[in-house]
């Protein structure tokens, strides 16, 4: 077991009331800017980066990065709570500032209760009643239809109804399995360019890699591509592939197992600036690995090399390397934009998988066979992003991010009330067994309760399922038919990671923090 090293940083300690006030005082700073934010009358924040320029947003998690408190204790209780936004965003891609106002709300009810008892059956309780909670939610969950995804995208883009027929339009070309990108646009307009493409589940290998930092990805624009099943032993192998990529002023998308010692010579090459390259491990698994790695040869027109099948990595042929308009790695994916492909070895290819899926009665065999299918057949969308500014331009970018994050989700897991109306109706419907559910139910009001307050009206709750308050027109409605829902899967993902953190920091009662010195004396 490893244990940190003792700090040699002289520590500050604050225990029982004092620390809780504290952390409470910046937990209720960081919500009061981001939640400021939330639903259609939703305010931007401006903020001052670290250059002096001022930034506009409305994006949740923006707004909480932005935050640094002086006060340490109270900077500790914000930065926890920014916990809760990240991790929604990385999960979900929205939901930050839902998940930002409900930690809050959780934090502030959980205390009222936490000395009526001990800790741990107000903590069993909350999370119990998130069960319940999510099963509720899920249970509600409407299925997207065509209809809905511009009301899912629009509400996402801040009730934007001209971004969200582009990002909804995107998805019905491509469809819920398909990818949307988004980049900025050479023009002041915003449109959606289509291209054929794909996504395989093989992410960074290093971080020395990336090329966008801002988003931590690696993007090879117009790369060659190689494919070898074979581990590579050594950069010798790949010698005169290098050499032809240099050569030819192009990139090089690696996709083989690469060993330490070539990745360690590819890595310090990319780092030099000698070559632009990026490494992934090969697509798939088990036994239809070898499949998967020849689909994406077909893709991309390479052959895939073998060494312990005969191939000689040291004769490698430019020959045997494939292409690609673009490749884009991120933790998790690699997403490939290919040239159209109508040659016979590709159209034969579906053709085979298509036979095959219609007489595989194995449930594993058949799910693989639609991952290939959908593999060869896929399309790219991409929403070019324009704007007359370099503000309005990163104001927009963080807009369309989070709906074609949202819209994703929608189509994945379903829609639910929006507006905070189904956490609501879910406050009604479940009946509480303990205190702790006494508090979850309680505060996953809020975000309907925040929703109200930033259009300035009138708190009102409904008995009816669904029904709550459009604050545009101010009149009582039908949430899913007016248009107004919000994705199950980022409800859910914000319910749980505002659980976690409110969990986490209401049993604490003792901070240590690192003293500051102020050194403006």
């Amino acid at each position: 077991m490893e244990y940190n090293q003792p700090s040699q940083i002289v520590k500050s300690l604050s225990f029982g009331a004092d620390a809780r006030e504290k952390i409470m005082h910046g937990v209720d700073k960081l919500t009061n800017a981001v939640k400021s934010t939330l639903g259609a009358s939703g305010k931007c924040v401006i903020y001052e980066d670290a250059l002096g320029k001022p930034v506009i947003t409305k994006d949740g998690v923006t707004v909480a990065e932005s935050v640094v408190l002086y006060d340490p204790v109270e900077n500790i209780g914000a930065t926890l709570i920014k916990e809760a936004a990240r991790n929604t965003v990385r999960e979900a891609g929205d939901g930050t500032t839902t998940a930002t106002v409900l930690a809050h709300s959780l934090l502030h009810l959980s205390n009222e209760k936490k000395y009526a008892q001990s800790v741990r059956p107000i903590k069993d309780g909350i999370l119990s009643g998130l069960k319940k909670v999510n099963d509720y939610l899920d249970k509600s969950a409407v299925e997207v239809n065509d209809d809905m995804l511009e009301n899912v995208s629009s509400i996402s883009c801040n009730n934007d109804r001209k971004l969200g027929k582009i990002i909804s339009q995107a998805y019905s070309v491509v469809g819920k399995d398909g990818v949307v990108l988004m980049e900025e646009s050479e023009t002041h307009d915003t449109h959606v360019k289509f291209v054929e493409g794909t996504r395989i589940n093989c992410g960074l290998k290093s971080p020395h890699f990336i090329t966008d930092k801002d988003r931590g990805r690696a993007v090879l624009d117009n790369p060659y591509v190689l494919i070898v099943s074979s581990p590579i032993p050594n950069v010798r192998k790949i010698q005169s592939v290098l050499e032809f990529v240099i050569k030819k002023k192009r990139s090089l998308l690696i996709v083989a197992g690469v060993e330490q010692q070539p990745m360690a010579a590819l890595l310090a090459n990319k780092v030099k600036g000698n070559i632009k390259v990026n490494v992934v491990d090969l697509p798939g698994f088990g036994p239809t690995k070898q499949d998967t790695i020849e689909d994406l040869a077909i893709l991309t027109g390479a052959k895939v090399m073998n060494e312990e099948l005969g191939d000689d990595l040291d004769l490698i042929e430019p020959s045997v390397l494939g292409e690609a308009i673009k490749a884009i790695t991120d933790d998790g994916h690699t997403i490939l934009q290919t040239p159209d492909l109508v040659h016979v070895s590709f159209v034969d290819r579906v053709k085979a998988i298509e036979k095959k899926l219609k007489k595989e009665k194995n449930p594993f065999f058949k799910k693989k066979l639609q991952e290939r299918l959908a593999m060869l057949n896929g399309k790219v969308a991409i929403i070019k992003v324009g704007a007359d500014s370099k503000v309005e331009m990163k104001e927009k970018k963080d807009r369309v991010e989070d709906a074609i994050y949202a819209t994703k989700a929608a189509l994945q897991e379903g829609i639910v009330a929006g507006g905070g109306v189904a956490l609501l109706d879910a406050s009604f419907s479940i009946v509480p067994e303990n205190d702790g559910e006494v508090i979850l139910l309680e505060a996953i009001k809020s975000p309907y309760a925040t929703i109200l307050d930033n259009a300035a009206l009138e708190y009102k709750e409904y008995n009816k399922a669904g029904i709550g308050i459009d604050v545009v027109s101010n009149s009582k409605v039908d949430m899913i038919k007016e248009g107004i829902i919000d994705p199950v899967l980022v409800t859910k993902t914000a319910l749980k990671n505002a659980v976690s953190v409110a969990n986490t920091i209401f049993s604490a009662d003792c901070v240590i923090n690192n003293i500051r010195v102020n050194e403006s004396n």
